[in-house]
């Protein structure tokens, strides 16, 4: 069984919007819809679950379709908020089945970008897209140039994040109470406990909505699809 669990608990507070991004309406419908829409219909995705505040769950019903089981509320950062899911999956997902982790905030998840990652996890432990760096990368002490990194071997992340169930539950449970804490990216928990994640070709459109430009940048995109 492959579970989606889509993160809608951010405030986006890089936006001059006064609500989170992901809420925002765009041709109609808000941004998370854009992503729910994607996961229901691929047709290797069995079950959704998403993580939002609870002020935000009965607007976040009128959008999901037959694959929703749930909403989880958020932790108080992103991984605790992934841990939060995983934990209210638990008894009802397998060890060997796979969990998809996106971000409401990346509209623009292609069909076979989500069934990419899903394929990779029967022969990895994980799977994650990346793009590759475009800019030279250094390492710095905040005030001068301490050294380079070799930029064929730096890769960007991108969402969704797909792992088998059993190994990244445990993965996050070994971080707690406080080093979980300190986890920025959905695939960080893996790494530091070893898990065997493979590298993908990323999406350049599968941008995420973090500040105004990002928002105007999709609106455009949708104002160009019509």
């Amino acid at each position: 069984m492959n579970i989606a669990l889509i993160l809608a608990g951010g405030t986006g507070m890089r936006l001059s919007a006064d609500m989170p991004k992901q809420y925002i309406e765009v041709g109609g419908k808000p941004i998370i819809a854009y992503c729910l829409e994607t996961f229901e219909r691929n047709k290797d995705i069995d079950e959704i679950r998403i993580v939002a505040d609870v002020s935000w769950h009965d607007y976040i019903r009128a959008w999901t379709g037959s694959k929703f089981r749930g909403i989880s509320k958020p932790g108080e950062t992103r991984q605790l908020s992934v841990f939060q899911g995983l934990c209210d999956m638990e008894k009802d997902t397998g060890a060997d089945d796979v969990v998809i982790i996106h971000d409401a905030a990346r509209p623009l998840v292609s069909d076979k970008l989500i069934s990419d990652c899903l394929a990779a996890c029967n022969r990895h432990e994980g799977a994650m897209p990346f793009l590759p760096m475009k800019d030279t990368v250094y390492l710095g002490d905040g005030t001068t140039i301490t050294g380079l990194l070799d930029r064929s071997r730096v890769y960007a992340g991108q969402a969704p994040e797909a792992f088998v169930f059993g190994a990244y539950f445990e993965a996050n449970k070994r971080l707690l109470p406080t080093q979980i804490r300190e986890i920025n990216g959905s695939a960080e928990p893996a790494v530091l406990v070893g898990m065997d994640i493979a590298l993908l070709p990323g999406d350049e459109m599968n941008f995420k909505i973090t500040t105004d430009e990002d928002l105007r940048r999709f609106l455009r995109l949708k104002e160009g699809q019509k």
